[in-house]
């Protein structure tokens, strides 16, 4: 049953892949190549030092998720990367796919391995929500330590996802 799981979770972590190519691709303008000004829009939203809904659940995620790798706030250990730094170089879809499909590196120095985490169900259905928070924090929009919440009548994120 473990196996079954684990086969199923792979299918939707590589479906998940496809439909960040699609959504990629989708944005890209074809003449020059550049980013489309909307794939350019910001996954997490702030009001006055408050995050919405998905980038609030994205910093729990983390929290439970990731940080006993990549440290307190996605600042990086002696273990693994800091995040908030990575994210400076990566794009939606090469964070993706390293969650999903994991990563190695094996040097003469050093080996570093991050696990893939597409057949974690909690993770891949929070996944954009994990990211909004890191990219957050790349962005320098999100300060170190739990975030403060939007109240829920001014989070259209909230709103959004009780409606569906």
């Amino acid at each position: 049953m473990l196996k079954d799981l684990r086969q199923r979770w792979a299918v939707l972590g590589v479906a998940a892949m496809t439909l960040v190519a699609l959504a990629s691709a989708h944005g890209q303008d074809q003449k020059d190549g550049q980013a489309a000004p909307e794939a350019a829009e910001k996954p997490y939203l702030i009001k006055d030092g408050k995050v919405d809904f998905g980038t609030y659940n994205g910093y729990r995620r983390y929290e439970a998720y990731c940080l006993r790798c990549h440290g307190p706030d996605g600042a990086g250990s002696s273990y693994a990367p800091a995040l908030v730094e990575s994210l400076k170089r990566l794009d939606h879809e090469q964070f993706t796919d390293v969650v999903v499909n994991g990563r190695k590196n094996v040097s003469t120095s050093q080996q570093s391995v991050m696990p893939a985490f597409g057949y974690a169900e909690d993770v891949m259905l929070n996944l954009e929500d994990i990211y909004a928070y890191l990219k957050a924090r790349s962005d320098g929009e999100v300060g170190r330590g739990r975030p403060a919440r939007l109240p829920k009548e001014q989070d259209p994120v909230y709103k959004e996802r009780q409606e569906s």
